[in-house]
């Protein structure tokens, strides 16, 4: 899909930070912390500096969370090194940086700069796995065999070093013809079987296009980007890990999952019926997953069934178990380590029990939830200040996850707000993503989506699911962030 863009005036964010309380400075103490275990830290002891990772990221990155390598193993099959940026190495327990990484959660991301989970010289710094040095990171070691199946994992904290920083539109074209570094090399093969493997089990991946905003000389612009393919390959590797990480704290009865209720089956029918009237093959025994991943989003009734299959995908959460909460009697620091584990351990996304691991520098959770693992992989205790932090990790992930997910949306609507402010009263030709039937009280309306801008928005009127239609620009007010459209 073609990049659609516009070119917007200064935008003010000031007021979404304000509004949503966004950190600003880090307190002198935390930077104090930081620059001393930046300083003084010693790398880990285990030496694997000579296999030759690199890292994949959007180009303006330098939080760098993961490192790769990818190769095939003597007599089939594969191996996926992934290393990740050891964050507890350097942040110690109850430390200023730690207390003040439970005020942030995780990494607020706004057009005009982020609010990092933790200090830049360290989250830009010495734990981020740039290229040319020296680096403490949680090394996993995942064996496939020749269908990307899992027969092995072993996980160690060692000392790497990435040979080069990537990004993701580069390695695109250099898988394209051929010419891709001999680490990611086989990162479509692999992708593409591991992609495989979860339409198999139900997985639901939505390729929904995003929208983004970027700076453009004294402006802004706002462009719609669908994930390349090698974005996707990317993200298997990290999910991957991810179902490695549950299986550990599964089998060792602690841990923390990214849970996620399977999709209801009067869902699924009800998806089904949309899919019948926007003429979308469903074959018979295909799966949700199956159907997904066949659908172009680029085409409007592709685009209008990917909004429908959404709402699949509801109720994630952060799961902590093997810990008894203090309201239920554990101790007043977290809770004490109990047997047994939670009624519901997978994802629905994801279609298998799911742990977010792979990127500490920007969430919270992840820092614990690989502490854990290192632990049971290596059949020692778990950590106290692991322990007592899980039963208080679900509640501050949810309540970060919300704010990130407010910053992202308010930003897109200031800035569709802004671009349509002087064009009022004009007709567009939209796509219907979405449309809900009227009741006593709500007229009906629904979701449409213009070319350009590329710009989502609320539209009154009765909409036909699917079609791309007329509809008038009735509000664009960047003081409230709200933009309407009504059906011409």
């Amino acid at each position: 899909m073609p990049i659609k863009k516009v070119i917007a005036p200064q935008i003010d964010f000031s007021g979404l930070r304000q509004e949503l309380r966004l950190p600003e400075e880090f307190p002198a103490a935390v930077l104090a912390d930081a620059e001393a275990a930046a300083r003084d830290t010693a790398l880990p002891a285990t030496d694997r500096t000579d296999v030759p990772f690199v890292t994949i990221d959007p180009a303006s990155s330098r939080d760098l969370d993961q490192a790769m390598h990818l190769s095939r193993r003597a007599g089939g099959g594969y191996r996926v090194r992934y290393a990740i940026a050891d964050v507890a190495t350097f942040v110690a327990a109850g430390g200023p940086v730690a207390q003040e990484s439970w005020v942030r959660g995780q990494t607020v991301y706004l057009p005009d700069g982020r609010i990092p989970l933790h200090p830049p010289v360290l989250s830009e710094g010495a734990v981020s796995l740039f290229p040319d040095a020296d680096r403490a990171a949680v090394l996993w070691t995942i064996d496939l065999d020749a269908d990307g199946a899992t027969v092995a994992v072993e996980l160690e904290r060692a000392r790497v070093r990435s040979r080069a920083k990537l990004d993701y539109d580069s390695v695109q074209q250099q898988v394209d013809a051929g010419t891709a570094p001999e680490s990611v090399a086989l990162l479509p093969e692999i992708g593409a079987l591991l992609a495989r493997r979860a339409a198999d089990r139900g997985a639901v991946n939505l390729p929904l296009p995003s929208q983004e905003l970027e700076r453009d000389g004294e402006g802004w612009r706002l462009v719609l980007r669908a994930p390349l393919p090698v974005e996707e390959d990317n993200a298997q590797i990290s999910l991957l890990t991810g179902m490695a990480a549950a299986s550990i704290m599964l089998s060792g009865g602690i841990g923390l999952l990214r849970t996620m209720p399977a999709p209801k089956p009067e869902a699924v029918e009800k998806l089904r019926a949309a899919a019948a009237s926007l003429g979308i093959a469903w074959p018979s025994g295909a799966s949700v997953g199956a159907v997904v991943a066949a659908v172009d989003p680029a085409n409007p009734r592709g685009a209008a069934f990917l909004e429908q299959a959404a709402d699949l995908l509801r109720g994630a959460a952060y799961t902590a178990f093997g810990v008894q909460p203090p309201e239920a009697g554990g101790n007043g620091n977290g809770g004490s380590v109990v047997p047994g584990v939670p009624e519901l351990t997978g994802h629905g996304g994801v279609g298998a029990p799911y742990a977010h691991v792979t990127a500490p520098l920007r969430r919270l959770a992840d820092r614990y939830a690989t502490e854990i693992c290192l632990a049971l992989h290596e059949v020692r205790p778990v950590p106290d200040w692991a322990v007592e932090a899980l039963p208080r990790l679900p509640k501050a992930m949810s309540a970060t996850d919300r704010i990130a997910s407010a910053a992202d949306r308010g930003a897109i609507d200031l800035a569709e707000a802004v671009l349509l402010e002087h064009r009022v009263g004009e007709t567009f030709e939209a796509a219907v993503l979405d449309r809900e039937e009227p009741s006593e009280k709500r007229p009906p309306q629904g979701t449409i989506a213009i070319d350009d801008p590329a710009v989502r928005a609320r539209c009154l009127g009765d909409l036909p699911l699917g079609q791309r239609v007329p509809v008038r620009l009735t509000t664009a007010d960047p003081a409230t962030r709200t933009v309407r459209f009504e059906a011409a």
